[in-house]
C-alpha cells in the first residue's frame, strides 16, 4: 500500500486518465472529500504538488482551476497505477460513468475577460469539445460590470447564441 499522500495523487491522476476534459478543482474535491479519502488542504497541496511537478497542468480561468493530465503525469500512471487498489478504482470509474455527462458540461462552456488595450474589456467565450471548439467569440465592452454578466449570462445563452450565428452564416 502507498503512502497516503502517493496514494491521492494516484488517484487524481486515475481521475483525469479516464476522462477526455478537464476537471474542476472543485470537481475532483467533490468526489475525494465525499468519499472521505482525504481532507480538502491535503488535496489542495496534493494537487499544488502535481502541477508543480508537472504530472498535470493548471489553469486558472476566472477563479477555478481546471486540470488535465500532461504526458508526464500518463507516464507516472502507468508505472504506479497498480498501487491504487481496485476497490478505489471500482470507485472513481462508476463516480465518472454516473457523472460524466454533468462534468463535462460543467468545463466545456467557459468564459473569461480581461481588460484590453484600449482601456476596454475583452470577453472571450468558448464551447469546448474534445478536438474542436464549435464557437468561440470574443466580443468587447465598456465596463468590467458589463464583462461580468457577459461571463455569467454565456452558460445559459450560448446554444442559442450558436444556434442564432449558424443560421445567420449558412
Amino acid at each position: 500500500m502507498p503512502e497516503p499522500f502517493t496514494l491521492y495523487k494516484l488517484i487524481v491522476l486515475y481521475m483525469l486518465q479516464k476522462v477526455d476534459f478537464p476537471l474542476t478543482n472543485s470537481q475532483i474535491s467533490e468526489f475525494v472529500l465525499e468519499r472521505g479519502y482525504t481532507t480538502y488542504f491535503t488535496l489542495q497541496s496534493v494537487l499544488s504538488e502535481l502541477a508543480e511537478n508537472d504530472m498535470v497542468r493548471q489553469e486558472v480561468i476566472r477563479n477555478c482551476s481546471y486540470y488535465t493530465l500532461t504526458e508526464a503525469g500518463e507516464e507516472a500512471l502507468r508505472y504506479f497505477q497498480n498501487r491504487i487498489s481496485q476497490p478505489i478504482r471500482d470507485d472513481i470509474d462508476q463516480y465518472l460513468r454516473e457523472n460524466k455527462m454533468q462534468l463535462r458540461d460543467e468545463v466545456s462552456i467557459v468564459a473569461d475577460y480581461y481588460k484590453n488595450t484600449a482601456e476596454e474589456y475583452s470577453v472571450h467565450c468558448v464551447v469546448k469539445e474534445k478536438y474542436s471548439n464549435p464557437i468561440e467569440l470574443t466580443i468587447t465592452v465598456p465596463d468590467e460590470a458589463q464583462a461580468r454578466v457577459a461571463c455569467r449570462n454565456w452558460k445559459q445563452k450560448c446554444q442559442e447564441i450558436y444556434e442564432f450565428v449558424m443560421k445567420e452564416l449558412l
